[in-house]
């Protein structure tokens, strides 16, 4: 079997460094820190206070109200990460070859705060009042599955949780299909959107949670012999990959290439 090059075409980031990937990047030469004292809610009574969160975010800056609500916010983030990246790589409404795009959006844990807002109802009002839209908002494949609509993607679809090796095994995954000719494009990356009193509650009781209130900027220190746990963040990274000849052909604006992709388990 022949196996193609695969190029990068298009980037598009929602992170707690910027809205978009310029945003991002001059954040990250500034040195600057996403992490601060949580705003989303109340952590009062948690031990983690803390966190890496998106600031200012719209979602209706890239849908409408109606389709922002039935949205968990990894999925929003999904779908404006996508917006960009597609932008990015000179792509309009709809994909050249939609029987030939695919998409592949990791997500380790899905719309936790949709699932922790449903139960809450469904405790206080009773199961009648749980939403129709509860389970596809928070399943962790629903992001693929909205970009997939939204842009008429008819390739492969679907999504890879695998924690925190979601994201990459998903552009991994995506490279691989382009490679072996199975897609010509694929629109791939991950979100995430865990910043919620269950799961920084949950991640705290393990220990696996920096508990650096009072320095937040100064927590995340992976390398450091003081190291003492992992700071949360939510997001979405998207990348558009496609076959050195279709980047060609189009006149893309190439960013880089993917040269390789393996897995282990340790």
């Amino acid at each position: 079997m022949q196996r193609r090059r695969v190029v990068v075409t298009g980037v598009g980031l929602v992170t707690p460094l910027g809205l978009t990937a310029s945003e991002t990047w001059e954040s990250l030469l500034a040195g600057r820190s996403g992490a601060g004292p949580i705003q989303r809610f109340d952590p009062t009574g948690l031990d983690v206070r803390f966190a890496c969160e998106v600031k200012a975010f719209d979602p209706t800056n890239y849908m409408d109200r109606k389709e922002a609500k039935r949205a968990d916010r990894y999925a929003q983030y999904a779908i404006a990460a996508t917006t960009m990246a597609l932008a990015d790589a000179g792509i309009g409404e709809s994909f050249p070859e939609p029987d030939r795009t695919g998409v592949i959006i990791g997500s380790g844990i899905g719309g936790i705060g949709t699932f922790e807002e449903q139960c809450r109802i469904f405790i206080e009002k009773g199961p009648g009042r749980v939403s129709p839209f509860f389970v596809p908002m928070f399943i962790p494949d629903i992001a693929s599955g909205l970009v997939s609509i939204r842009w008429n993607a008819r390739g492969p679809n679907y999504c890879t949780v695998s924690a925190c090796a979601s994201s990459a095994h998903a552009l991994g995954e995506a490279f691989r299909l382009v490679q072996t000719g199975v897609a010509d494009m694929m629109v791939t990356g991950g979100a995430e959107a865990a910043v919620t009193p269950l799961a920084i509650a949950g991640f705290a009781n393990m220990k696996a949670l920096s508990t650096r209130n009072d320095e937040p900027a100064r927590a995340s220190r992976p390398f450091d012999k003081d190291r003492d746990g992992f700071v949360m963040g939510d997001g979405a990274g998207v990348l558009v990959l496609e076959s050195l000849e279709g980047a060609i052909a189009r006149g893309a604006a190439i960013r880089g290439e993917v040269l390789g992709y393996g897995m282990s388990a340790d």
